[in-house]
């Protein structure tokens, strides 16, 4: 006689137990399932994210390489226009400095002091503050003393500039570069060559009435503090040494 077990009926309330499996045992079974389907579940999640952020940064250095791109050519458009501009609009002017002529071609924003140094190669006279406040671009034009990174190369065609490369008469300095040395009227020496040519240009015009060295000279700035030296060396160029 064949033995009938509950995996070969059904209950009165239609509630199916698998075979080889008690209600408990079934109960476990559903419960890691619905485990299993929530880790699944947050895996797929984690996934979808990572590729999303994924995609977004491969987007976002794909804008930024397509920016950087579209900057550059614009940037050189900007340049090929600029030059196509300026060669346009350049100026032939012939500057005179130190007793030699030189033909340029410039914009017509150019300073003498730039036009001094970047054009002509005379680096002599400095940039400090690129303002006429330090007097550290003091050269001579036509014997008076002005400050370079005012003036406009194109307004002094003609005139007759001197730099501190034109003092010295081949190894024999200028009396004013001779008596800076003797009374160490220098310390860094990016002022010197203002200071000196400021000092040319004092014994060329003179000080009013009344007037010292000291505020003759106060458009030339000395950070090192080496006043006493400077006021020494143009005091005994002048004769004049207390």
């Amino acid at each position: 006689m064949k033995r009938e077990t509950k995996c070969d009926e059904r209950s009165e309330r239609e509630e199916t137990v698998d075979c080889g499996l008690s209600e408990t045992d079934a109960t476990s079974r559903d419960e890691a399932e619905l485990l299993l389907s929530e880790d699944g579940e947050a895996r797929r999640r984690f996934l979808k994210q990572a590729l999303i952020a994924g995609g977004g940064l491969a987007a976002a250095n794909l804008l930024l390489s397509y920016q950087m791109s579209a900057s550059a050519q614009a940037s050189a458009q900007g340049v090929a226009s600029l030059s196509q501009t300026t060669m346009a609009d350049l100026l032939p002017i012939t500057l005179r400095v130190n007793g030699k002529t030189y033909p340029l071609k410039i914009e017509p924003q150019v300073t003498l002091l730039d036009a001094l140094r970047e054009r002509i190669g005379l680096t002599g006279s400095k940039k400090g503050c690129d303002r006429g406040q330090c007097g550290a671009c003091t050269v001579l034009a036509d014997g008076h003393r002005i400050n370079s990174c005012l003036a406009l190369a194109a307004s002094y065609e003609g005139a007759d500039i001197t730099t501190v490369e034109g003092l010295a008469r081949g190894d024999e300095l200028h009396p004013v570069q001779a008596a800076f040395i003797k009374h160490d009227g220098f310390q860094c020496g990016y002022c010197t060559s203002g200071q000196i040519m400021s000092a040319v240009g004092l014994l060329k015009e003179g000080c009013p009435p009344g007037l010292g060295v000291r505020e003759c000279m106060s458009g030339n700035i000395c950070r090192c503090g080496a006043y006493n030296g400077i006021v020494a060396a143009i005091e005994e160029v002048r004769g004049t040494k207390a």
